[in-house]
C-alpha cells in the first residue's frame, strides 16, 4: 500500500473471479505469477492455468519461457551498439542486464553479443581475476572490453558476508529476512566494479544501464510462434478441464505440469551448461578463473 502497509487481497481476487461467473484463469508471468497463482488455487471454485512469461527465463520446469528471446535480443543489440563507442573511446563498458536470481539473459546476451567478462549470479567473481584479464587484453593490444554484469551477480567477498549472515540466523532460529541480506544496491555493484577495472587496467571505464528498456518493445519472431504455441496448450488444458497446472515447454514438446512442482521454484544456470563451456572456450571470462591460456 502506499502507506507501506501490507495487505492481502487474495480473497477479493477469488471472489471476483467467482462473482463473474468464470470458467478459468489463465495467469502469465515469472516465478512471482506461479506462487500467486497457487494461492489462489486455495479458493473453491478457481480454475487456474498458468505459462511461463519472463525475460530472465528462470521458472522451474520449462526449457524456456516466452519473452526471454526478446529480452536476450535487446540485450545483444546494446551490447553490438557498445562495442563501437569501446572500440573507438578505447573504454571499458559495464553493461547491466536484468537477472537477479539467474543469469540465463546475462550469459546468452554475452555470449551472442561478444562480451569479454560476462558475470552471473550462479558463478561469483573474484575482482582480481578479471582485472588481470581485462589487462591481458590490453597486453595483446586491445584497448577496449565489454563487461556484461547481472544485477544479482556478486563478487566472493560478499557471498562470504552472505553466508555467515545465513549461518548467525539458522543458529538464532530466525528467518533471515530479504532486508537483513548484506548485499550492495546493483547501482554501487557496478560503480564498484567500474572504479575497480579502471584503476588496475589503466582504461576508462563507464556504465550503461539498459533496465527496463529489455522488457518492452516488439516480440522478436521465435517468442511470436513460441507464445502461440503455448497459448494453443492452454486452451487445450482449459477445454479438456486441466486445471492446476503450468503449461511448460519440454524438448519439443508442450505438455502440462502440476502447479504444485512449480512454484516457489527457481530454473538456475547448471555450471556444467553447453553455454557455459561455449563462452570459456571462445576465452569469455566468467570471473571465477582466468581464460584459458592467459
Amino acid at each position: 500500500m502506499p502507506d507501506g502497509t501490507i495487505e492481502d487481497r487474495t480473497e477479493q481476487a477469488a471472489q471476483t473471479y467467482l462473482d463473474n461467473d468464470l470458467d478459468c484463469l489463465v495467469c502469465l508471468g515469472g516465478g512471482g505469477t506461479q506462487k500467486n497463482a497457487i494461492q489462489l488455487m486455495e479458493y473453491e471454485g478457481v480454475n487456474i492455468i498458468t505459462a511461463p512469461k519472463t525475460i530472465d527465463n528462470d521458472v522451474w520446469g520449462t526449457d524456456i519461457c516466452f519473452g526471454f528471446d526478446t529480452g536476450m535480443s535487446v540485450a545483444t543489440d546494446a551490447i553490438d551498439r557498445l562495442h563501437t563507442t569501446a572500440s573507438s573511446h578505447h573504454r571499458v563498458i559495464i553493461v547491466d542486464i536484468m537477472g537477479n536470481k539467474a543469469g540465463w539473459l546475462t550469459l546468452g546476451a554475452g555470449i551472442a553479443g561478444g562480451a569479454d567478462v560476462i558475470l552471473i549470479p550462479e558463478i561469483p567473481y573474484d575482482l582480481d581475476i578479471i582485472s588481470k584479464s581485462l589487462k591481458r587484453r590490453v597486453k595483446l593490444g586491445k584497448t577496449f572490453s565489454i563487461v556484461a554484469i547481472a544485477e544479482g551477480a556478486v563478487d566472493q567477498g560478499e557471498l562470504s558476508s552472505i553466508k555467515k549472515a545465513r549461518r548467525t540466523a539458522k543458529k538464532r532460529g530466525v528467518k533471515l529476512k530479504k532486508k537483513d541480506i548484506p548485499r550492495q544496491p546493483k547501482e554501487v555493484v557496478s560503480a564498484l566494479l567500474a572504479d575497480h577495472l579502471e584503476t588496475e587496467s589503466g582504461l576508462e571505464t563507464r556504465i550503461a544501464s539498459l533496465g527496463h528498456i529489455q522488457r518492452g518493445g516488439t516480440p522478436t519472431p521465435a517468442d511470436r510462434r513460441l507464445s502461440t504455441s503455448f497459448g494453443k496448450t492452454v486452451a487445450d488444458c482449459a477445454r479438456r478441464g486441466v486445471f492446476g497446472v503450468m503449461v511448460a515447454k519440454r524438448g519439443d514438446q508442450f505438455v502440462a505440469v502440476p502447479l504444485e512442482e512449480v512454484a516457489g521454484k527457481t530454473r538456475f544456470v547448471p555450471l556444467d551448461h553447453a553455454w557455459i563451456t561455449a563462452a570459456r572456450s571462445v576465452g569469455t571470462c566468467l570471473g571465477d578463473e582466468l581464460p584459458h591460456g592467459y
